[in-house]
């Protein structure tokens, strides 16, 4: 009689885990909910954030997916999240451009700043200080921020 019931208990225990592994697989991917970035959006997020040219902007495997040209002028593929609209970029790029270092160099004193180039993650240029020595700085890709001068 225990056998009986001892068999009774494991074929309901496998048949409940052949039904829940069934209903397991069969639901549906997450979805990115009600308050995700739609496609007007997501251009908007972009384009504030310095991009221009977005080309292909697509909803794939749960994210936006685009290619785009940088505020410092790099052609990049882009990956953006519906739910946080976190900005995922395939190399480092910068929300600044060039005529936006140009403009934080002049507010801060410098002048006569040419050869700027955002490499490795940072901005660089050259410019002259106000006592006429030439200098090369270094700025913070995204703030502007001068992280590093060094006479030229």
């Amino acid at each position: 009689m225990q056998t009986i019931r001892h068999r009774h208990r494991l074929l309901t225990l496998a048949a409940l885990a052949a039904l829940s592994g069934a209903a397991f697989a069969q639901a549906p991917a997450p979805t990115a909910g009600k308050d995700a970035l739609k496609e007007p959006q997501v251009r908007a997020l972009l384009t504030e954030k310095g991009y221009t040219s977005i080309d292909d902007l697509d909803f794939e495997d749960g994210q936006w997916e685009t290619d785009a040209t940088s505020a410092n002028g790099d052609r990049v593929d882009v990956r953006i999240n519906p739910a946080s609209g976190d900005i995922v970029a395939e190399k480092l790029v910068s929300n600044l451009s060039e005529n936006d270092v140009k403009a934080k160099l002049a507010a801060a004193g410098y002048s006569k700043v040419h050869d700027v180039d955002f490499d490795d993650g940072v901005w660089k240029a050259e410019a002259e200080r106000a006592d006429g020595n030439d200098v090369e700085i270094h700025l913070a890709a995204n703030t502007g921020e001068i992280i590093h001068v060094e006479n030229d």
